[in-house]
């Protein structure tokens, strides 16, 4: 389940220089730590930095922030329950004193994602997203400027129960982030000092050095994963056992190979490897979040993570069938959803 975001519209960062001058700090004391939404993706990672003593805040609407003050934040893995006190803060009394932003909602509420955090930023403030796919750093960067947007990546199966749990449904929880620019010390300092807190978990995290070939390499094999276990309505392991499954899919992944290589991303060999091993896990029972989205009947990623390929694909002239043909099948979906005829 994910968090419903707010609908407002992004105001001018405050001048209050008050706010200004604490969150601008050299991290002699605790860096703050604002994280938008409770739910799975940002109440896991949120939550185990809040759980080690970093200063987290999350950023929630009235009805989350009275569950969480209630029951605390609870986190169920397949090894353990905790429960956290939290701080909560609600949107209209967000201030400009956070040195970091972690930004973990879906690619289609990027829009009021920005509009609920632009009063949290400040001059030195860093984002840090956690969507899926590479284009929502476009649309970050034109809100609130480039320095002061990092790239960053997750993994993780993670989500929010009826009754306000997060619930990590698998045994890996993988969080990267890191600067954009190598000159940009503001943003490479307070990677760093995210580094540090995370360090004081057990989140297998990591400070990228060149945090957009990463980015390039989850979305070649997300969009591949998406789009093949959406398009057969089926896993990996299901997909293989066909005539063609596996030729299919083999064609679906080098396509986005050829894409990152002309974008200048070409996967690096271990990745590639590493790829193939799971596309070709016979029996595996690996599907795409995605999948469980649209057999759920919700909403999906198909313009950010298929869409965002396809185009890419016949800019740069490259075999588009296998894209084209799934992103074709997530856009009928989308339009029946809206119709109502699911």
């Amino acid at each position: 389940m994910r968090f419903a975001l707010l609908n407002f519209t992004v105001s001018c960062v405050s001048n209050d220089l008050a706010y200004v001058n604490k969150a601008c700090c050299k991290h002699n004391s605790r860096m703050k730590i604002l994280v938008l939404g409770a739910g799975g993706t940002g109440g896991y990672f949120g939550g185990r930095l809040a759980q080690s003593g970093a200063d987290v805040t999350f950023l929630v609407r009235d009805r989350r922030a009275a569950q969480l003050a209630a029951d605390g934040l609870v986190i169920e893995t397949t090894r353990e329950r905790i429960v956290l006190p939290v701080n909560t803060v609600l949107a209209a009394a967000v201030k400009p004193q956070y040195d970091v932003i972690i930004l973990a909602c879906k690619a289609f509420d990027l829009d009021s994602s920005i509009a609920a955090i632009a009063p949290a930023m400040h001059a030195t403030t860093q984002v840090v997203p956690l969507l899926n796919g590479i284009s929502h750093l476009d649309v970050l960067d034109a809100a609130f400027g480039r320095d002061r947007v990092m790239g960053g990546s997750c993994q993780i199966a993670a989500t929010l129960t009826a009754d306000g749990v997060v619930k990590n449904l698998g045994e890996f929880h993988t969080i990267l982030w890191g600067a954009r620019n190598a000159d940009n010390t503001k943003q490479i300092e307070i990677a760093n000092a995210l580094g540090v807190a995370f360090a004081k978990t057990p989140v297998d995290s990591r400070v990228s050095e060149n945090v957009i070939q990463d980015m390039w390499e989850k979305v070649m094999f997300l969009s591949t994963l998406a789009g093949m276990t959406c398009l057969m309505r089926a896993s990996i392991g299901e997909i293989l056992a066909t005539d063609d499954g596996k030729a299919h899919t083999k064609r679906y992944l080098d396509a986005c190979i050829a894409i990152a290589t002309k974008e200048g991303y070409p996967p690096r060999e271990a990745t590639t490897q590493r790829f193939n091993t799971v596309l070709n896990s016979v029996g595996s029972p690996m599907t795409a979040s995605m999948l469980r989205d649209l057999e759920a009947g919700n909403q999906v990623e198909a313009d950010h993570i298929v869409g965002f390929m396809l185009q890419r694909a016949r800019h740069h002239g490259i075999d588009d069938t296998m894209i084209s043909i799934a992103y074709a099948h997530l856009q009928a979906y989308q339009n029946r959803r809206k119709a109502g005829r699911l």
